[in-house]
């Protein structure tokens, strides 16, 4: 089973200071030591945020990736070569979109090969 391009880029994070916010309103701040391939995330050097304002400090915290709701990484993650990938970046789109039909160039005439109505006619 081959790792998706989020995973990889959470694991190119490593070492990096990374943020995550869980689904009980708790937010973790600290030193990303490891991600696994699940994105279970070990962490070090950890500033909690709890739901009701108190601030902890802890030593090491795992996450567990199935009470993250989101994780939000460091700036220099934006120029990581895998999201510089055309996958990442829109699919491969070349100029063949739509359905099919070859694109229309300004003055010719639509696909059926009808002329388009003269200016003025409400045919």
């Amino acid at each position: 089973m081959s790792v998706s391009v989020p995973i990889k880029v959470l694991q190119k994070s490593e070492g990096y200071i990374v943020t995550w916010e869980t689904f009980d309103g708790e937010i973790y701040r600290g030193q990303l030591i490891e991600a696994e391939d699940n994105m279970n995330c070990q962490v070090t050097d950890v500033r909690v945020q709890y739901p009701n304002g108190r601030v902890a400090r802890m030593d090491n915290v795992y996450v567990r990736a199935s009470k993250v709701r989101f994780i939000r990484l460091p700036e220099i993650m934006l120029n990581a070569s895998l999201l510089q990938s055309k996958w990442i970046r829109g699919g491969f789109t070349t100029e063949r979109r739509g359905r099919g039909r070859p694109p229309m160039d300004r003055g010719e005439p639509p696909m059926g090969g009808a002329d388009p109505p003269a200016a003025g006619s409400w045919n």
